[in-house]
Order: structure tokens, then sequence, then C-alpha cells
């Protein structure tokens, strides 16, 4: 028999391994690269940004407008018929502020900034929430503020318990310089716009 092994297997073929290759020119411009980006930082990070917020934009132009409102409320004279003050609205101002910031709150010269509703409160509770509500618009440097608090369709007896409460609470407020009771477009004899101090 030719050629095979013991019990007439072929022997197995043998291929020699082949040699590792030499370095090439590939090999060596990686090496080239990594060494010339190996400080290199990315671009982009998973880390979290903790860098504070930008601050709020500042609303220069109604800033402008409201201290000329109120300059012109302050100085300019009374016409005939800003004397005439009278009817059942709510209105009210501070001892010192002229009748003409009054008259500009009631005609809606000034921009209502904030809203509060005070529907479905109890009474300590709208007190509470007032108390808050200024405390918080005077940090953001808002002066004029509308609170709503309603008509009392909803009320034992019909009755408008917070109507009664909140132009008490307001005048005791140092705050308050001004209220009256609002447009019919920002809540009729269910709300006061309120103007505060500086």
């Amino acid at each position: 028999m030719a050629g095979g092994g013991r019990g007439g297997k072929p022997a197995p073929i043998l291929r020699a391994e082949p040699d590792p290759q030499p370095a090439t020119a590939d090999t060596d411009e990686r090496a080239l690269f990594r060494a010339a980006v190996a400080d290199a930082r990315p671009l982009h990070s998973d880390r979290a940004d903790l860098s504070p917020p930008p601050p709020p934009a500042i609303p220069r132009q109604r800033v402008k407008d409201e201290t000329a409102a109120l300059v012109a409320s302050l100085h300019e004279p009374l016409s005939s018929d800003q004397w005439l003050e009278g009817g059942d609205e709510t209105a009210w101002r501070r001892d010192g502020v002229p009748l003409r910031v009054l008259r500009d709150l009631r005609r809606g010269r000034w921009s209502v900034q904030a809203s509060l509703d005070l529907h479905g409160h109890s009474r300590d509770e709208a007190r509470l929430a007032l108390v808050n509500f200024l405390a918080e618009t005077r940090a953001r440097e808002q002066r004029c503020l509308r609170i709503v608090h309603g008509k009392g369709q909803h009320s034992l007896g019909r009755e408008p318990v917070l109507k009664h409460w909140v132009p008490g609470w307001l005048s005791q407020r140092q705050e308050v310089l001004a209220f009256c009771q609002a447009r019919p477009q920002d809540g009729g004899g269910g709300a006061v716009i309120v103007l505060l101090r500086k």
C-alpha cells in the first residue's frame, strides 16, 4: 500500500505557518498618528454642565414706559374730569399718592405683570396667599398686579366674601400704593388691579 499511515489512514499534511509580516508603512503611520494626538481631548463631554443659568432678561422698555407713566402721574396737572370720583367701584390710594396715579390705574395705563386667583380659598388661606404673592412679585420687581377675588356667585348666600376682605388687607400693606376695580376685560367687579411701590 502506498503512503498510508497505520490502519490505512492517510498521513496528515503538515503546512508551514506563515512568517509574521514585517512592519508596514501603514502600521508606522498609525503609531505616528497616535503619538501626535496622545494629549488631545474630545470636544464633547458626558459630564453635567454645572454652570449657573444666565440671569433673566431685563424688560428695559417696559421699565422705561412704566417709569414715564409714574412720572407723568406725579407731575402732570390734573384735568377737571380726573377730580370726578364716585360710584360703587372699589378704589383706594395711599395718602400722598396723586389722584392721577389711581386714574391711570383705572384706565389700564399700567400693564398687569402678574395675577393671583383666590377662587376656592377660605378667608385665612386667601390672606396668606395674598401676602406670599405680594412678596414674590416684589422680589421679581413686578409692580402692577391683578388679584381675582370673585363675585361670590358660588358662595353661601351668593355674597362675595373675599371681595369685602381683600381691599382691607391691601390697604394695610405698606408696599401697596393704590388699587381699583379691574376693567371688564380684566375681571370687572370680581378683581382688583394693584400698584406696588418701586
